[in-house]
Parts: C-alpha cells; sequence; structure tokens
C-alpha cells in the first residue's frame, strides 16, 4: 500500500473509511459472510439502528466504504478484434497489467525471508544439486546476458479453462495466473500464501464457422490477450526496469518467462525459449498419464472384480485414502491419482506376469522420483535409469493384450504424454525440480477464483465475469488492508523487520509469520493455511533427534494390571514378556512386576524430510486398538523398529513389526526407575523372506511373520516388549496375494489373515526416498 494512496484522514485513523478497527471488523465479516440482503436486514435491527454508530447504513454503503480502500494494479476490459471470423457475442478480456502485478507480488514483505535474487549452485559432495529455479542452469545463462547488479525476476504463468456450470450453461472461465519464481518453491505451491495473483479472465468466444476452425480461432484470441497483458514484462525484458524489492531496495529488473504453458505468445519476449519454459507438469504429465494409462491396463489385466477386491481388503490407516472398488471410476482428482500409484504395484503382483509387473513398477518409481524437492546429477540419472526400464518391458504391455482404444487393441505406444517425459531430467537441469510448477496450485486457484465467486453472480453469460473481477478486487484489497492498517495502527515498520529465531521446521503462512514479528498477539486474527504440530518442540524424542513421538497426556486407559491387557488385547505372552523386559534392564526391579500401566490406542510419529532435513514433515498416526465388534481381530499398524536377535549383545537389525498394544508404567506410587518411564510397545515382529533384487518385478521386500513353535506342535507369534524409541518408520504392508485375493477377508482381517506381505515402497515419498537410500 503506497503512501500516496492514503486519505489524509488515514494519518489519523488507519481505518478510515471506517470509524475504527471494530467497525472494519463488522464490515468485513458482514461482507465476507453474507449477500446484501442479508446485510441490509442485519443493518434494519432495532438493536442496530438504536444503539450502534455504524458509519454506513446500508449494504450499498458498505460497498462504497470497501471501494474506497486502497487497491492494487487496476482492473481493465479490452474489446478484442476478430476482424473476419464472426461471433456469437462481442469478445472482452478482463485484465491487469501483468508488469504491475509482478512488482506489486515482488515489493511484498511479507515474501521478505522467502526470496531468492541472485542464481547460485549448491554441491552435496561433489555433485551438484539442483532444485529452486535460480539453481539450475537457465538462471546462470540469463544472468551472464544482463548488466552487472541487474536482478531477474523469473515470471512463472499458468493457465486452464474451468467449467464453473453443472449440467446446464455450459459456461467456461479461462483465468490466467502469475507468480515469481525469487518466492521459495515452498511458499509459492502454497495456494493460501498468494504468491499467485490472477492478471486476467481470457475469453472462450463462440465462433459463427466451420467447427474445425474454433480451436484455432480461440487459440489466436487466447494469445492476443496474453499479449496485450503481458505487454509490460516483455519490455521490461528487453530493457529491464526498476522495481522495490520487499526489503524496500531498488533493483534493476528484468523478466523472462521462466515457465508457461501454451503457445506463441513468446514470440518477442526476450530470453523466453520453448523448451525451457515449457516445463514437464507433473499433475498433467505424469499423474493423470498414470491414470489414463498404466492404471487403465493394470484393469484390463486383472479384470473389474479382482481389481477391485485387491484394493478393497488392503488395511487402512489412517491418513491414507482406501479405495471400496476402482474399476467404475472415470474420473479422479490429483490426488486419488497418487493414491492409485502408491499401491498399485502390490496389487497386481502375483497374477500379472513379471514383466507386466515391471513396467508398472519403473513408471511409477520413475513418478515418485520425478517429485523430489531437490535432485541431484545422480538423482536425475535415477530418474532416467527408471523411464528406460519401463521402455525395456513394455512390450509384455502388448502382449498381454490390454493396452486397447474404444473398440480393438492398440499396437503401439505412440502416447505424447509419455513421450514428454524424455524432456524431465534436462528440464530439471534447466529450470530446477519440477514440483514447484505442478498445476495443483492452479487447479486449486480455478476454485477460488472462478468456481466458487462464480456462484455470488448473477450467472448470466455477458455479465458475469465483471461481477467476479469486482469480487475478487475487493477480496484482495480486504486482505491488503486488513494487514497494513493493523501495522500502521501499531506504527510497526513494514520493512526491515528484525525476524527472531521461529522454529521454521515446518511450513508457516508467510502473512501469519509477518505479523508474529510485529504483533504477535494478533496472528491469531489472520486465517492462514491448517498447520501441523511440531512435536520436536515438547513430544518424545529420539537419542539421534531424527523422529519425534507423541502421545496424549491422558491415557485411554489406566492403573490397569499386565493381565487386564493380556486378556483385552487377546495376548496371553503379555505378562511373561512384560517380566522379561523388566529382567533385562540391570538392576533390582522386582516390585515392578506388579506395578499397574496405563495405555493407548494409538501414538503420533513424526520424521525430518529426507531431502531437506531441516524441515519436518506431518505426523503420521499409528494405531493399536483391541479386538471389538468393529474389528474383531483389532486393527493395528506396522511400523520399522530396531531389533536385537537373541543371543545378540551388539548386533542390531531392522525389522517390520505390528503394533499391538501401547502401554507405559503408572507414575502413581514411588518414582519410577531409569528405563522405565517412557512408553512401551508390545509388538509382534515380521521377517525378511525375499529383497528387491530376490524380485526385480515388483523390486520390494516381501516379509512373513514370525511364529515360534509350542508344545503339541502348536504356533504362536513372536511377540515382544520394546522401547517406543525404537521405532524408526511408519510402513505400509500388502499382503501378497498370489493368483486371486480371498473373497473372505475384509480391510478389517487383511492384516491378520495374511501372513506373507511386501513391504511398500510407495507408502509416501519420504518413505520412498528414504528407503531408496
Amino acid at each position: 500500500m503506497r503512501r500516496a494512496d492514503l486519505y489524509p484522514e488515514r494519518d489519523q485513523n488507519p481505518y478510515f473509511p471506517f470509524i475504527d478497527r471494530d467497525e472494519w471488523e463488522l464490515g468485513k465479516f458482514l461482507y465476507t459472510h453474507h449477500t446484501q440482503t442479508e446485510i441490509n436486514t442485519f443493518l434494519k435491527l432495532r438493536w442496530v439502528t438504536s444503539k450502534s454508530q455504524i458509519s454506513f447504513r446500508s449494504a450499498q454503503g458498505l460497498l462504497s466504504h470497501i471501494d474506497a480502500i486502497p487497491k492494487g494494479p487496476t482492473w481493465h476490459c479490452t474489446k478484442i478484434d476478430t476482424t473476419g471470423y464472426v461471433t456469437k457475442d462481442p469478445v472482452y478480456v478482463f485484465w491487469r497489467d501483468a508488469l504491475e502485478v509482478t512488482r506489486e507480488i515482488f515489493g511484498n514483505p511479507v515474501f521478505a525471508r522467502h526470496m531468492e535474487y541472485d542464481p547460485y549452485q549448491v554441491y552435496e559432495g561433489m555433485e551438484r544439486e539442483y532444485g529452486e529455479w535460480m539453481s539450475g542452469d537457465e538462471a546462470h545463462r540469463i544472468q551472464d546476458q544482463l548488466p552487472a547488479g541487474a536482478t531477474i525476476v523469473p515470471i512463472v504463468l499458468a493457465s486452464d479453462k474451468a467449467p464453473v456450470t453443472r449440467m446446464t450453461g455450459d459456461i467456461e472461465m479461462h483465468p490466467l495466473f502469475l507468480t515469481i519464481a525469487n518466492i521459495n518453491s515452498k511458499v509459492r505451491m502454497k495456494a493460501t500464501s498468494h504468491a499467485w495473483a490472477c492478471i486476467a479472465y481470457t475469453p472462450t468466444p463462440d465462433f459463427i464457422t466451420n467447427s474445425e476452425f474454433h480451436s484455432v480461432l480461440e487459440a489466436r484470441v487466447w494469445h492476443r490477450c496474453v499479449d496485450i497483458v503481458c505487454a509490460g514484462l516483455k519490455l521490461a525484458a528487453r530493457t529491464g526496469t526498476f522495481m522495490s524489492d520487499p526489503n524496500n531496495a531498488t533493483r534493476y529488473c528484468f523478466t523472462p518467462l521462466a515457465a508457461g504453458v501454451q503457445l506463441p505468445f513468446w514470440r518477442d519476449w526476450r530470453f523466453s525459449n520453448p523448451s525451457i519454459f515449457l516445463v514437464g507438469e507433473l499433475l498433467h504429465f505424469g499423474h493423470k498419464m498414470f491414470f489414463d494409462h498404466p492404471f487403465k491396463w493394470c484393469k484390463e489385466l486383472l479384470g473389474h472384480d479382482e481389481i477391485d477386491a485387491r484394493f478393497r481388503i488392503q488395511h487402512k490407516r489412517i491418513g491414507a485414502r482406501h479405495f471400496d472398488g476402482v474399476s467404475q471410476v472415470n474420473q479422479m482428482t490429483g490426488r486419488d491419482h497418487r493414491d492409485l500409484q502408491r499401491t498399485i504395484v502390490a496389487t497386481i503382483a502375483g497374477l500379472a506376469e513379471p514383466d507386466f509387473v515391471h513396467a508398472i513398477r519403473a513408471i511409477v518409481d520413475f513418478l515418485y522420483r520425478a517429485q523430489a524437492p531437490t535432485f541431484t546429477s545422480s538423482a536425475i540419472h535415477a530418474m532416467e535409469e527408471s523411464l528406460q526400464e519401463f521402455h525395456m518391458h513394455k512390450d509384455s504391455i502388448l502382449q498381454a493384450g490390454v493396452r486397447r482404444g474404444k473398440s480393438k487393441e492398440i499396437s503401439h505406444f505412440q502416447i505424447p504424454k509419455l513421450e514428454l517425459l524424455q524432456s524431465f531430467g534436462r528440464g530439471i537441469r534447466n529450470v530446477g525440480s519440477l514440483i514447484q510448477y505442478s498445476a495443483d496450485v492452479s487447479e486449486r486457484l480455478l476454485i477460488t477464483h472462478c468456481k466458487d465467486p462464480f456462484t455470488h453472480t448473477n450467472r448470466q453469460r455477458n455479465s458475469f465475469t465483471e461481477q467476479i473481477v469486482l469480487r475478487l478486487d475487493r477480496e484482495e484489497s480486504i486482505r491488503r488492508f486488513d494487514l497494513y492498517a493493523l501495522l500502521l495502527e501499531r506504527d510497526a515498520d513494514l520493512t526491515n523487520v528484525l525476524y527472531t529465531e521461529f522454529d521454521d521446521s515446518c511450513y508457516v503462512d508467510p502473512t501469519v509469520d509477518w505479523v508474529q514479528q510485529v504483533a504477535l498477539e494478533e496472528a491469531s486474527h489472520f486465517r492462514g493455511p491448517r498447520t501441523f504440530r511440531n512435536h520436536f518442540l515438547k513430544g518424545v524424542v529420539s537419542d539421534d533427534s531424527t523422529t519425534a513421538f507423541h502421545i496424549t497426556v491422558k491415557p485411554d486407559f489406566a492403573d490397569k494390571s499386565s493381565n487386564y491387557i493380556a486378556t483385552t488385547y487377546n495376548l496371553p505372552d503379555f505378562p511373561h514378556l512384560l517380566q522379561n523386559y523388566i529382567d533385562g534392564i540391570p538392576g533390582d526391579h522386582d516390585r515392578l512386576g506388579g506395578r499397574l500401566l496405563k495405555g493407548w490406542m494409538k501414538f503420533r510419529l513424526q520424521l525430518r524430510s529426507h531431502h531437506l532435513p531441516t524441515n519436518i514433515i506431518p505426523s503420521q498416526q499409528v494405531q493399536a486398538l483391541p479386538p471389538s465388534t468393529e474389528h474383531p481381530l483389532g486393527k493395528c499398524d506396522a511400523v520399522l523398529v530396531h531389533y536385537m536377535p537373541p543371543y545378540s549383545l551388539y548386533f542390531s537389525e531392522v525389522v517390520v513389526a505390528q503394533v499391538r498394544a501401547i502401554f507405559a508404567f503408572s507414575t502413581r506410587g514411588s518414582p519410577l526407575p531409569a528405563g522405565f518411564t517412557e512408553p512401551l510397545l508390545y509388538v509382534q515382529y515380521f521377517a525378511f523372506t525375499a529383497t528387491p533384487i530376490d524380485q526385480p518385478d515388483v523390486a520390494m521386500y516381501t516379509v512373513e511373520r514370525m511364529f515360534v513353535e509350542g508344545p503339541e506342535g502348536s504356533r504362536s507369534r513372536v511377540g515382544a516388549i520394546i522401547p517406543l524409541l525404537d521405532v524408526i518408520h511408519a510402513v505400509e504392508l500388502i499382503p501378497s496375494y498370489g493368483v486371486a485375493a480371498n473373497r473372505q477377508v475384509t480391510s478389517q482381517t487383511s492384516q491378520e489373515v495374511y501372513n506373507r506381505f511386501f513391504l511398500n515402497n510407495f507408502t509416501d515419498k519420504e518413505w520412498y526416498y528414504t528407503i531408496y537410500q
């Protein structure tokens, strides 16, 4: 907000034209949550008219107040000339000067902690690492051609069509969004960070001509609109322009196109090479391609009934999507596509031929590797090798006869999106990791900038876009005014804020983060994305500080005997194993044998990011539910734990274990001796029976339950009591189905009925990167 934008009255009242902050917050609430009719009804209430001194007396008065607060870049409406071609209606584009929007984003002090201005190279050992745009080759190539001291402001564009009506009307919107690659990708990839701005709503004209020409004519109109919107950016890319950065320092800036979509609007945009800025987009070229092709091949091979059964009986885990059926689904979200990739390899193993499984696993490998936030040269090579592995085994797909069109088999792999995967490695070297350019953000922006505001319009084809522009302009003004008016009221410096060492290991909304520095008590008044808790601050932390655990202060049961747990959880050897655990710790602890216990049904496990160890990731919940009506055999998740083999004093292994009970000694009574204060787990072990090298098709470990022989030839599972701190990672086990899935098994019983499982590599990206290390 520039000082010149302020009314003189705002020197005394930062909330002018509102009387004070209270009235501003009332007006903001009414506008945000109510229609004009509802606002008028409220303002006519006797309580309002008799007791309050509100400066606006109607919805129109409130709108006038809102329109009087400072604005950002101005919206324009321009008629597009379509001489030579007749359209059903006049063609208009609503737009803002992309250069002015870029100035505002580049100078926004909210992003001060999250900006990069100069190209750089990072090395991991002897290998160069690629991550942010400034770490890629293209940043260095451009910087070498600029005057000394110049700053690159890389422009990232995104555009897509969004249908805003259902069943009737057939109305579409085609917005164009902009951000800059100076902002760190972890902030830029969050739609709630407001690092993206809508710079245009381009028309979708209805041409009265041969339908074969419609797409070509629409494309030409689109490019003409982008020419208008980006004219200032093109000039700045050629000659440079001065901009203020978030710290109010003036920089000589050039604006090359870093990433974008569509075609020749770039013809006169300096530094804009389509072979570089048309980057591999993971949502459509990766996840959507997987759903349209490899997943379809798997459905054809297994058959609808078998693939549905295999997905349906997989163990349900908190935080992971469980599919009751997948065969009849024709449309899914990007998140659903990822969840299908997560389990598809182990799901088809046993029925599909090894070469077919190998091909599917290789393409999933490629997609997982391509989503990494940073890459070394060897990581890029490993990703490209996965793609080559797919091509080596793809003939098995044709041999299975599952590559089909609408009516017949297809005998080739001429799939454009599959071909585009070849460019991913080169793209990473040029512009950094591809995940930062994923269309997930723009897909969310289509909802917030098209679909949602459309519901507040009259839905008339010729006027709804103007109403959406007006609404979004007001919402932007409210968000900006809300922040700056508060800081002006506090007489806080808008730039050069001295940042304290806040924990930066988990994502923090930049606006909320900024307010915390200057008005900490006001941070709760600003809406940001839902944050996750950092258990490293107050939880139980492992000795190497890589893992944190959280259990609730209040247990799910307390003051129970070991026999209670043995009976409730159906663990007959629990008392004996508990006594063994007590005896195994040096010292005289006989009195603990009868000590009461407390317990929990779940705990949370939190890890640090594999690629960015200073960052933490959201915690995972591990359950250990006892048998019940809903879960006849209990519901217990699997984890990776440290394991000390019998008769070994020094050698520790890593094994998979199922958590059957979570408990601790009661703190009531005399103080607990050292070694007995932390939570404990009763687990049942699995043994590794095959490695990825043994079965290159699935390239996973196989585990089987460990049993011990009892009297009269009976068998029982091998159990043990271990400290909670022995847990390394939560894991996912998928049954080895064989040729056909057992239809008598359900998701509630699959982990208890089956004894042989695949240790799933693809549970989540962090586990994938960890296990491949």
